[in-house]
């Protein structure tokens, strides 16, 4: 008999499955945040106030991803109309130590954060005796600590209380394959309490499939991918140098390890956010002799959260899709219209390189590099796709 035919299992990421994920800025109180979110944003929400949880609702806006690929794009078709990928990002009231207990805006800055599925997390290394520090001083690493032990001290309530729903009907006993299940759920929970006792994040151990979905259905607040923004001076922003860069990166080696770290300038940033014009910029960035961190900041966010982009192009609009890595051709076409989807017949497929290289459409079919791709076809970072469907919908 020949051999069975092995399946492959789908790899589950860790988060809600999706193609319009949201990332939140967090951090305590006074460490640039609010600033930082209006020099991403371009979006001011007025001067930020010099006291804690000047920020109280989550601020949203969608900063545009910078993108060499759709910029050439536009200049080969030179479309009528240029619409970019984005992603969403908020701007979270600020943490104090005892959030998890209820302290400051408690409860509501931690579930400001379960809304979201990735965090920028910003860290004060910046001396200034006009801006105050919640704790007194500047001390990084403290502040890495106090938010890590309160992200966790949430994640023990939320796993101890869904361990409390699942022991419910392990209780009631049998034979069935549910109960079965909820015993093996269980057993894991408790290991994933003990797991964040110990001092870990959710989001840098190694979980099974089945495992990774059981922390999904928890919606735990260490499970989301961290980027650690380190605010610096403009001053040690351009000498690339600052007493508390090594102890940083020691600190997140030993309890995020495999996370990244990203030095920035707020003050930088805000005062470039300020010029009218992408040259003043430019010159002025060019005068320092620094590249301003936001792009690395926002392509490495959208990496983190497993998104990929697709393009749809012609003489009418350039358009960047969204999707999450793994999504299949009837379902990147869903991110367009559910009708593209439903009724989904098949993907003709360009890759990027190719319609660069040969210059147009029409020199890739003529050198057969057009593809038509069916409902299994796993979409790439970069296609350029025409979906054609049976709804009349092209």
């Amino acid at each position: 008999m020949p051999p069975k035919k092995q399946v492959e299992e789908k790899k589950v990421l860790l988060g809600r499955p999706g193609n319009n994920l949201k990332s939140g800025i967090v951090g305590l109180a006074n460490v640039g945040k609010s600033t930082f979110f209006q020099a991403i944003t371009r979006c001011p929400l007025g001067n930020p106030a010099n006291y804690p949880f000047a920020t109280i609702e989550p601020e949203e806006a969608r900063v545009i991803v910078p993108s060499p690929r759709f910029d050439k794009l536009c200049d080969i078709y030179k479309p009528a109309s240029k619409v970019p990928a984005h992603i969403t990002v908020y701007d979270i009231a600020g943490l104090t130590k005892g959030a998890s207990q209820g302290e400051g805006l408690g409860n509501a800055f931690l579930s400001n954060i379960r809304a979201v599925d990735a965090i920028f997390q910003v860290v004060r290394c910046f001396d200034d005796a006009e801006i105050i520090h919640i704790e007194g001083d500047v001390n990084p690493v403290r502040d890495l600590q106090i938010i890590l032990d309160e992200l966790r001290i949430k994640d023990i309530e939320f796993a101890k209380k869904h361990l409390e729903s699942v022991e419910k009907v392990v209780k009631r006993g049998g034979q069935s394959l549910e109960v079965k299940n909820k015993k093996d759920e269980a057993a894991f929970v408790d290991r994933l309490i003990k797991y964040l006792e110990e001092g870990k994040r959710i989001a840098n151990g190694t979980w099974t499939t089945k495992e990774v979905e059981i922390i999904n259905s928890m919606f735990l607040l260490t499970a989301k991918p961290c980027i650690y923004l380190v605010n610096l001076s403009e001053r040690d922003y351009i000498r690339k140098k600052n007493k508390h860069l090594l102890s940083i990166k020691q600190w997140v080696d030993a309890n995020s390890p495999g996370d990244l770290i990203i030095p920035f300038s707020v003050c930088l940033e805000e005062r470039l956010s300020h010029m009218e014009t992408d040259e003043e910029r430019e010159e002025e960035l060019k005068k320092l002799g620094v590249q301003s961190a936001l792009p690395k900041i926002i392509t490495t966010m959208r990496s983190a959260l497993h998104l990929c982009s697709y393009f749809t192009c012609g003489a009418d609009e350039v358009r960047e899709w969204t999707i999450r890595e793994g999504t299949k051709a009837p379902q990147a076409a869903g991110v367009i219209h559910n009708d593209l989807m439903n009724t989904f017949i098949l993907a003709q497929v360009t890759k990027y390189q190719d319609l660069v290289e040969l210059g147009d459409e029409t020199a890739v079919k003529a050198n057969g590099k057009l593809m038509q791709k069916g409902k299994e076809y796993v979409v790439e970072d970069g296609d350029i796709i025409y979906f054609r469907s049976g709804a009349g919908k092209n």
